[in-house]
Order: C-alpha cells, then structure tokens, then sequence
C-alpha cells in the first residue's frame, strides 16, 4: 500500500489511536496538531490523502481547508463532531472531498479513506499521463509536445522542467524542489536558472507570455501547471 497519510487534529488521544489503527492496515502517518503545522507538513511531505479536523484553536479546518486547495489537490476527508447540514456543504464546498462525522468506527473511516486513494489513483491514471486541452498537447509517457498540432521543440532541460511541473499539475512546486528534480541537489539555490527556464517554456507554449495561462507562478514560493487554463491577469515572475 504504501500511501502516505496526514491528520491534522488537536486531540492527541485520537491522533495516537488513528495513527497506530491506520500503520496496521500498511499505511505510512503523519500527524499535526494544529493548522498551521498541518499546512507546513502537508507542503513538505505531499501525502496522498489528508484527514481534517474543524474545531482547532487558532486556524480552523475551514481555513486550513481552503489553504490546502489554494496550493494542492490531495485529497481531504474532513473528520470532525460538526455535524450540521450546512457545516457539511460548506466543507465540500471548499473543496473537501468527503465528511465524516466522529463518532464513526475504525471500519467505516478506513472504507472511506480507500475509496478517496483509489479514485485519485483512478483520475491519475486516466488523466494525469496527457494533457490536452484542444490547443496544447503534453503526452508525459512519449515525451511529446504539441501546440495547435505542431510540435514544440525543447531542450532537455526545458523538457524536464515541463513535464515535472505537469506530472503534479494543481500543485504548487517550490523553487527548491523544481531546481532539485531538474538540475540536481547541487543547484537547490540556483533561483536565476529557474526564472530563465521558465520564460523560455513560456515562449514556447503560451499564447501570450507575460500573461500566462498553464504556468503560473505563486510569487515567492514557486509555480504550478494549470490544467483548468484560464487566463491569469497580473503574472509575475
């Protein structure tokens, strides 16, 4: 199994139980006690699937909720005593995948976080290996890059850089990472190669490069490839 999971909960009782309950069934587990722990290891461990809390002191799960979705698409299973019809909504709204209201048993929560692991590893598979939305073309498993049916000639670095950033599409990648998977370890603070790179990418794939619509940077942090393709207004290297 293998998969990684997260729980953000500042019941350490039940964070302790979960934790010892879900490593018998093969998981690997993290845990957070707070929100704003739980956004930073989610930010350096990329697990497969988060389990939420609402009721925290300091960041509620609701906004950690939202942090979450502004940066990744993991998928999160809200797991808190609220319990109301319109706490529900309001969860899936903000882009939780599912709710679970405590008390549930162990049985019923480890069904759950299956069907959530097997559905991305479903939407991975079908969807995560091309990207084509009528104008561009990515195919990650040939190597293939085609804009308006003629296909576009990079280096292998660019190449790389592209298809790395494609390969975790929704999920915002820091300048550390991306200059680690590209270039190597050695270049983790090399910040100049990675500005440059992504304007020549940018050149090539894009429309209108100074407003680009698949990468897309989040200022100080690092850049994203955006699958939904809406223009973004205001982009900053």
């Amino acid at each position: 199994m293998n998969e990684t999971l997260l729980i953000i909960d500042d019941d350490l009782g039940l964070l302790t139980l979960l934790k010892m309950g879900l490593e018998q069934h093969g998981f690997r587990v993290l845990t957070a006690q707070s929100g704003k722990e739980g956004l930073r290891m989610a930010y350096e461990h990329h697990p497969d699937l988060i389990l939420l809390d609402i009721l925290m002191p300091g960041m509620d799960g609701w906004e950690v909720c939202q942090r979450l979705r502004y940066i990744s698409d993991t998928p999160i299973l809200i797991l808190t005593a609220v319990d109301k019809t319109e706490n529900v909504v309001r969860g899936l709204s903000l882009g939780a995948d599912d709710y679970v209201v405590k008390p549930c048993t162990f049985e019923e929560l480890r069904a759950r976080i299956q069907a959530l692991l097997r559905r991305a590893r479903q939407n991975l598979n079908h969807e995560g290996t091309v990207f084509d939305d009528g104008n561009l073309r990515i195919d990650l498993v040939n190597e293939t890059v085609h804009r308006r049916g003629e296909p576009v000639p990079l280096t292998p670095t660019e190449a790389r850089l592209l298809f790395y950033l494609v390969s975790n599409a929704g999920r915002v990648v820091s300048h550390k990472e991306l200059l680690t998977q590209v270039w190597g370890p050695m270049y983790a603070t090399e910040t100049g190669y990675l500005s440059v790179y992504i304007r020549y990418l940018r050149q090539k794939i894009e429309d209108d490069p100074s407003n680009p619509r698949y990468i897309r940077t989040r200022w100080r942090i690092g850049y994203y490839f955006d699958r939904t393709a809406a223009p973004l207004e205001g982009a900053r290297e």
